[in-house]
């Protein structure tokens, strides 16, 4: 429930209850940043136990939670206010004119198609970047042109890659402290995968570009034959896996070797990646730090230079925070725009499945892998349409130059530790004098009642999701970090929960 916050709407008080101002009414200017006033306990060992004890009593939990909310101000914005906007229950954006210099693109073609179409509009591959000399070059993350050209031009094979993953796999889980970025890893079959991928290449007929990469799968989304257990020590026991989830399928029509299932946050209830049942998967340019997650797994997975590609799920943060935390790109997709199915959170109205990549250009391919709305979602949300950014195009000879970075500075140097923004600077200044990309002062209104509606709106969901399971008895088989998240969430009533989404 961490985050920042600012006044808002100016809520106006007349007789009683408070109101917010309507949005079209919100003087920005009058808006006063608010260093966060969070209230939650930090416990640990036995305390956190006789806390989570005391949280799903039946006499004393609604208590607690009743006083944690009214210390982080939950009943005041959700119960007390009136809030002018009508409910808003999944995000639905307006038409939007095409943008120049994008090409669009058929989202109900094949997933080979589309990739292939859009490395049309990558500029194009030149090798000798990275294989202009005879020398042992040092790391580098190969990004999915450098691995198609290594196989199609003999440097290497996937059955040779294949190798080398399995001993780094290895090697990191005998690290000390160990390193364990996957929960499900098969050897044997990953070989499979490996020595069909290669006798494609050696027969001229590779599946697409995507051929032969290796990709890690989060384990919340099915992929089969691999288990899917959200990172819990059951949950394989009462979900079965039948088939790929269907942004798994497109993958593997691209030709794809999926290595495993990544580790991950239990049930994604979390920003650390820190998870007792398997082991927290480290941050590999620093052991001693968290990746962040919940994508804790991908994101290390691709980070440490074992795979180029991941597929992660993001409804808060889980992609972006860890691809962030491990230097990697993490590109949550818009809501609805991937198909969700086969996906443990598949029912929510926050969470997509997304990638993380080693590049820009990663995240582009893989996006038209895996693009494509489900039936119910073209009816309801009305999507744009697919499209890809044409880097050839004069439109985007400049394309950095042109994009505005927004900056609201109080809020930017709220941190624990002046260092980090510090760095961030030397980022955007890096992006401004090398790129020429712009930096706009902005102010983010209503910072806290957003983030409380956002806790409320995913925590319901999830709660609803995991219920059955909850009231069935499984819930002592959860993490002490889950059973205190469910123990919240199931206090969210119908009336928090439309409260949030007319904020939303």
């Amino acid at each position: 429930m961490g985050g920042s916050s600012s006044t808002g709407r100016g809520k106006t008080k007349g007789s009683s209850p408070l109101a917010m101002t309507p949005v079209e009414e919100v003087d920005i200017s009058a808006v006063r940043y608010k260093p966060p006033t969070l209230q939650a306990p930090h416990l640990t060992g036995f305390s956190l136990r006789a806390f989570v004890w005391l949280m799903e009593s039946p006499l004393l939990g609604p208590l607690i939670t009743s006083v944690l909310k009214s210390q982080n101000n939950m009943p005041q914005t959700l119960q007390q206010t009136v809030i002018p906007e009508r409910p808003m229950y999944y995000p639905e954006y307006p038409p939007q004119d095409t943008e120049p210099g994008v090409v669009l693109v058929g989202e109900d073609r094949h997933p080979v198609e589309r990739v292939h179409e859009a490395l049309q509009y990558l500029p194009s591959y030149d090798p000798s970047v990275r294989w202009a000399t005879e020398e042992k070059l040092p790391f580098l993350y190969w990004k999915i042109r450098d691995f198609a050209h290594a196989y199609s031009s003999g440097i290497t094979t996937p059955s040779v890659v294949a190798e080398h993953v399995i001993a780094g796999v290895e090697e990191w889980n005998n690290k000390k402290p160990p390193m364990p970025m996957l929960i499900y890893f098969n050897a044997d079959d990953l070989r499979r995968q490996a020595e069909a991928s290669t006798k494609r290449f050696e027969q001229g007929n590779p599946m697409s570009i995507l051929d032969g990469i290796f990709v890690a799968i989060k384990d919340d989304i099915d992929c089969f034959p691999y288990p899917t257990k959200g990172a819990t020590t059951f949950f394989d026991q009462i979900h079965t896996v039948e088939k790929d989830a269907v942004c798994v399928a497109r993958l593997r029509k691209c030709g794809v070797i999926f290595i495993g299932k990544a580790n991950m946050h239990e049930l994604g209830l979390g920003v650390t990646g820190n998870n007792p049942n398997y082991g927290t998967a480290r941050n590999p340019h620093s052991v001693d730090r968290y990746t962040g997650g919940s994508s804790s797994g991908p994101a290390a997975l691709v980070s440490s230079g074992l795979c180029s590609v991941a597929i992660g799920t993001d409804g808060g943060g889980s992609v972006r925070i860890p691809s962030a935390l491990c230097g990697i790109v993490g590109f949550k997709t818009t809501y609805g725009r991937t198909d969700m199915t086969g996906v443990l959170c598949d029912s929510g109205t926050v969470e997509v499945a997304s990638p993380l990549t080693s590049s820009v250009e990663d995240a582009m391919l893989v996006y038209f892998a895996i693009a494509g709305s489900r039936p119910m979602d073209k009816l309801t949300l009305r999507p744009s349409p697919l499209c890809v950014p044409n880097l050839l195009s004069p439109d985007n000879s400049n394309i950095l130059g042109s994009v505005k970075i927004g900056k609201y500075t109080e809020w930017f140097h709220d941190v624990s530790d002046r260092e980090i923004s510090s760095t961030c600077e030397d980022a955007l200044k890096l992006l401004c004098n090398t790129f020429g990309c712009q930096i706009e002062e902005i102010i983010l209104p209503e910072l806290e009642e957003m983030r409380t509606a956002h806790v409320v709106s995913i925590g319901s969901e999830s709660f609803c999701d995991l219920n059955p399971h909850y009231k069935a008895g499984r819930r002592t088989e959860f993490t002490l970090d889950t059973r205190t998240s469910l123990a919240l969430f199931g206090s969210f009533s119908s009336t928090d929960y439309v409260a949030s989404q007319c904020i939303r």
